[in-house]
């Protein structure tokens, strides 16, 4: 016996192999953990940053869609009105596609008009519907 006392105090204590200890080591060794864990930390905030980037553009389409719903639809009810001349709906779509906007639908009935509009948010489209007309 070598003498050298066990952890509970009962007996010598039992020498293990030098690879055996070798590969205790490894087991228990954190170092690099840090290193993980800043990995980690890095990608939730790519992954966040992400996300903020996708509901803003999204948020600025749909205010583009709003911008272009509303003065398309301004536009086909002067056409109506008399105000402007031409069809309300070729007015509606001029209108449209200069503010950067595709007309997908255009509706009259009496002096009302009601367009929908869509702008690209990437492979999605955010569409606005837009009423124009007399007060009630």
């Amino acid at each position: 016996m070598s003498g050298v006392a066990s952890r509970d105090g009962i007996g010598p204590m039992a020498r293990c192999p030098l690879d055996a200890r070798r590969a205790a080591r490894g087991l228990l060794d954190e170092r690099g953990a840090g290193a993980v864990l800043a990995l980690a930390v890095a990608a939730v905030a790519m992954l966040l940053a992400l996300l903020v980037v996708g509901a803003g553009t999204a948020s600025i389409a749909q205010a583009r869609a709003a911008a272009a719903a509303d003065a398309a639809v301004l536009a086909a009810a002067d056409a109506l009105s008399g105000f402007a001349d031409g069809s309300a709906c070729a007015l509606a779509q001029a209108v449209a596609t200069a503010s950067g906007a595709r007309l997908v639908d255009c509706a009259v009935d009496g002096l009302e008009a009601r367009v929908t509009v869509a702008v690209p948010v990437g492979h999605l489209h955010a569409s606005v519907t837009a009423l124009a007309g007399p007060p009630p």
